[in-house]
């Protein structure tokens, strides 16, 4: 079952629109607890009719057939102006950033505010509108949203304990991420999954880029986590319909 509904943030002062996915044993078994994902771009998270350009990671399907036991918050995107890129990098663009696409930038700086609202608003609340086993929570998220799924990892190491980037865009903020990654402890961590393609832009400068930041963040992740995996995908492209096409082993790799 998948049900919408609006959860003021209170940092941003507006309201959200919040997507939350049940498993087709929830309703049946009135005492199983499950579960939680967290993802971000939840528009693009279950349905195709829903995507900002039609396309989903069609996870509804996904879960439905596979029948995993598992509740998914999906949280919507900010659409306003560049909201998503200032709300999905805890700071400002950094000197990668500039370097890569050639242009300095002053967006980014609100992703501390809002993994605070997902820490400390909306999952107090799932946990008590939800069956949910409230120390067994997992993040995940897609470009940007792998960024900020990240430094939310790095903040609440004792809460998100699973954690899948998809095409992460690590280089928006890649000094600081490294540098959040190397101080912290993450040895409650208990499964760290990174994917990249080697055409995420039609640029091939900037996919050598982007894909050797993914690597950076990737070597200092092997070396404080046991369970970490980075795939490269041949030919993949930073589109919903590419990673759709992963879903299937990232839940695997996540939830076997």
């Amino acid at each position: 079952m998948l049900e919408k509904f609006k959860i003021p943030i209170s940092a941003f002062n507006h309201e959200r629109t919040i997507r939350v996915y049940t498993p087709p044993t929830y309703e049946a078994e009135q005492t199983k607890r499950y579960s939680v994902l967290y993802m971000h771009d939840g528009q693009n998270v279950f349905e195709d009719q829903d995507a900002i350009q039609g396309v989903s990671l069609g996870l509804k399907d996904y879960l439905d057939k596979s029948r995993l036991e598992l509740i998914v918050v999906g949280i919507d995107t900010n659409t306003l102006g560049d909201e998503r890129k200032n709300e999905y990098c805890p700071w400002v663009d950094g000197e990668y950033s500039k370097n890569l696409i050639g242009m300095a930038s002053t967006t980014g700086g609100k992703g501390a505010a809002y993994v605070e609202f997902i820490v400390n608003e909306l999952k107090p609340f799932i946990d008590s509108k939800y069956r949910t086993l409230e120390h067994s929570t997992s993040i995940a998220g897609v470009s940007l949203g792998g960024l900020i799924s990240t430094y939310a990892v790095c903040r609440y190491p004792h809460i998100f304990t699973k954690v899948a980037t998809i095409s992460s865009a690590f280089w928006r903020n890649q000094e600081e991420i490294e540098k959040l990654l190397l101080h912290t402890d993450l040895s409650s961590i208990e499964k760290f999954y990174m994917d990249g393609g080697t055409k995420e832009s039609e640029d091939e400068r900037i996919s050598k880029g982007f894909l050797e930041s993914n690597q950076a963040i990737f070597d200092i992740l092997s070396g404080k986590i046991t369970d970490t995996k980075f795939e490269i995908l041949e030919d993949a492209e930073h589109n919903y319909s590419s990673f759709r096409k992963r879903v299937p082993e990232i839940f695997t790799e996540l939830f076997s």
